[in-house]
């Protein structure tokens, strides 16, 4: 597992690799932490959380799209929404501390982020 996360793999795919290889439903069950726990506690941590970095590639990717397809109305409401929740996931991260209380997200610097 920590191999996994040096070779920077996230803890869901970590996760999904333990389940499939090893048949191992659930690490929480058997070690009492989570992956992300079990990571940074041995030093290996990740700059933004896992489900943010999804959430922005996805945007990028739909902004992308929108570029050259740009009457594709059904995409350009799917973009609000999974801007939305970058921003209720920015706020709640924000509020705990896992990201600088002065982040905010921005499409071109978010393009950046992940490429």
């Amino acid at each position: 597992m920590l191999k996994m996360g040096k070779e920077g793999k996230g803890p869901a795919e970590i996760g999904r690799v333990i389940r499939d290889l090893y048949g191992i439903p659930s690490i929480q069950a058997l070690c009492g932490k989570s992956i992300n726990q079990i990571l940074f506690d041995n030093g290996i941590k990740r700059e933004y959380p896992e489900d943010i970095i999804n959430l922005i590639k996805r945007a990028v990717n739909m902004r992308e799209h929108l570029r050259t397809n740009r009457s594709d109305k059904h995409n350009r409401t799917k973009l609000i929404h999974v801007e939305s929740k970058i921003a209720r996931l920015a706020k709640y991260y924000t509020r705990t501390g896992v990201l600088p209380a002065d982040w905010k997200y921005d499409p071109e610097t978010a393009a950046l982020l992940v490429k």
